[in-house]
C-alpha cells in the first residue's frame, strides 16, 4: 500500500518560541511517527529571503529551526528533513510552473493584495517597494510541493489560497503535458492551540511578546512571571477561561493537572503562585529538549551534515528522477534522440492517448471531458468545485468505466468499449509514470 506523503515547510526567519512549539512543532513530530505517512520536512531559507535582507539571521535562524526540531524529536532517519536551497530542482521547477501559472491568479494573492492595499492607502504606486519574490511566493510554494506529489500539506488558515494555487498549477502543467502531479489537499488543524503571549495577544514575533522556546530557566522564570493579568488579589476567585496564564498551563499540562489548576483559580489561587506553578510546568517539558537543543548548537557541522545527507538522498531518489521526467514532458530533450523519436511516432510505436481535459464553463461551474484528437469520448457534467470534478476524473483514471455512474456520459457516436480501451491505456501510462517518480522507493 502506498504511504501518504505529507510535506511540512518552516521558515528560517527568527527564534522559535512556545507558540511555535504547542502550535506545530510537538503536533508535527508526533504526526511523523505514524505508521503510514511518509514525512517531508523542510527549512525554508528561500521563503525567508522575501522578508529578511540580514544574511546573518537568515544563517542563524537556520541553525536555530534545524537545531530545535532535532531536540524535539524529528528523526532525520525515519523522515525526510532537508533545506530548501539544497534541492536546485525545486527552482527549475518553479519555473517551468512560473510558465503555465495565471498572472491573474497571482494578483489575487493575500499577501500581494495586502502590499497592494497599504501602498493605495499611502497614496503610493500599488507596485511600490513589492519584489517579484513576493509575488511569485506561491509559485515557489507549489513547487515546494509539486516537486514530491505531496498528498497533503498542514498550513494556517491564511495558506488554504498557496495550496489552491498548487492546484491550479498541477492541473494547467497536467493538460499541457500529461500527468505528472498529484492534486496536494490542503489539512488544517483545527485543533492546534494558539498560545496567548506575554501581553494576551497571540504570542508572535509581530507584537514582540513570545517566550523562547530555549530560553535559559532564569529568564523563562523572569518572562513567565511578566505576563500580564488583572487585578483579582490572593482569594479571590478568577475567571480560567480569559486567564493568559491558564491557557499556557493547559497547553503544558495533563488533563487532571489542568482540572487541578482550574479548580485553584475557582479557588482563588494568587497570580504569583498561579504563575510559579505554570514556570515549573513548562520547564518540566522543555528542560530535557533544551539541553539537546544546547548540545547541537554546540556542534553547527553536525546539523549541516544532517541537512546535506537528507537533501542529496532525496535528490537522487526523487528530485533528480522527477525533473527529468518532466524536462522530457515540456521539450527540453536531447537533441541526438530527435530522428530517433520522429520516426518511432510516425511507425506509430507507441500512438498518442486519449486526454482528459478541465475547465470552468460560461456558468462558473466545473467539468472535464475524455477526448481523442478532435473527437470527445466523455463528457463530464457540472461540479460545483474543481476538486469534486478532478475527485470524479481521478476515479475514472483508477477505476476505469466502473466509475462512469451518473453525469458522465459517452460522446456522441462512441461505443463503451472505445472509452474502456481509452481509459486502460491512460491506466498503464499512469503507472508507468508512477514507477518512475518512485523509483528510489
Amino acid at each position: 500500500m502506498q504511504s501518504t506523503r505529507v510535506l511540512t515547510g518552516i521558515t528560517t526567519s527568527g527564534t522559535p518560541h512556545l507558540g511555535n512549539y504547542v502550535g506545530a512543532i510537538r503536533p508535527a513530530v508526533a504526526a511523523s511517527r505514524q505508521p503510514g505517512v511518509e514525512s517531508f520536512y523542510f527549512l525554508a531559507d528561500y521563503h525567508a529571503l522575501i522578508k529578511v535582507q540580514d544574511p546573518a539571521r537568515v544563517q542563524r535562524s537556520t541553525l536555530e529551526i534545524a537545531a530545535t526540531w532535532l531536540a524535539c524529536g524529528l528523526d532525520p532517519d525515519r523522515v525526510r528533513f532537508y533545506r530548501q536551497s539544497d534541492i536546485p530542482e525545486t527552482t527549475e521547477l518553479m519555473w517551468l510552473l512560473t510558465c503555465v501559472a495565471g498572472k491573474g491568479i497571482l494578483n489575487r494573492a493575500h499577501a500581494y493584495k495586502a502590499a497592494v492595499d497599504r501602498n493605495r492607502e499611502a497614496g503610493e504606486d500599488d507596485d511600490a517597494a513589492v519584489t517579484a519574490g513576493l509575488f511569485m511566493y506561491p509559485v515557489l510554494m507549489a513547487a515546494d510541493i509539486l516537486l514530491f506529489n505531496a498528498h497533503k500539506v498542514p498550513v494556517g488558515r491564511d495558506q488554504i489560497q498557496h495550496i489552491e494555487m498548487a492546484r491550479d498549477f498541477a492541473q494547467r502543467f497536467n493538460h499541457l503535458y500529461g500527468e505528472h502531479f498529484v492534486l496536494p489537499e490542503v489539512v488544517i488543524e483545527e485543533q492546534v492551540a494558539t498560545l496567548p503571549g506575554l501581553d494576551g495577544r497571540k504570542m508572535s514575533k509581530s507584537y514582540d511578546n513570545t517566550i523562547p522556546l530555549f530560553a535559559p530557566r532564569e529568564e523563562l522564570k523572569k518572562l513567565v512571571y511578566s505576563i500580564v493579568t488583572d487585578s483579582r488579589a490572593p482569594g479571590e476567585p478568577k475567571d480560567a477561561a480569559n486567564s493568559n496564564v491558564f491557557q499556557l498551563y493547559r497547553a503544558f499540562a495533563s488533563e487532571p493537572e489542568t482540572e487541578a489548576m482550574r479548580q485553584a483559580f475557582a479557588d482563588g489561587i494568587a497570580w504569583g503562585e498561579a504563575k510559579a506553578a505554570l514556570f515549573e510546568r513548562i520547564d518540566t517539558e522543555v528542560a530535557p529538549l533544551r539541553e539537546k537543543y544546547e548540545a547541537l548548537m554546540a556542534q553547527p557541522a553536525g546539523i549541516e551534515q544532517v541537512l546535506r545527507d537528507g537533501a542529496a538522498r532525496l535528490r537522487e531518489e526523487r528530485a533528480i528522477p522527477t525533473l527529468r521526467v518532466l524536462r522530457e514532458a515540456v521539450g527540453l530533450r536531447d537533441l541526438s534522440l530527435a530522428g530517433r523519436d520522429a520516426a518511432a511516432g510516425s511507425a506509430g510505436t507507441k500512438p498518442a492517448l486519449a486526454t482528459f481535459k478541465q475547465y470552468r464553463g460560461d456558468d462558473g461551474r466545473f467539468y472535464f471531458k475524455l477526448v481523442d484528437g478532435d473527437r470527445v469520448l466523455l463528457q463530464s457534467g457540472a461540479f460545483e468545485s474543481p476538486r469534486d470534478a478532478g475527485g470524479r476524473l481521478a476515479a475514472l483514471r483508477r477505476d476505469g468505466v466502473d466509475a462512469l455512474g451518473d453525469g458522465v456520459v459517452l460522446g456522441d457516436g462512441v461505443d463503451i468499449d472505445t472509452v474502456r480501451a481509452a481509459l486502460a491505456a491512460i491506466a498503464r501510462d499512469d503507472a508507468e509514470k508512477a514507477a518512475r517518480r518512485n523509483a528510489g522507493d
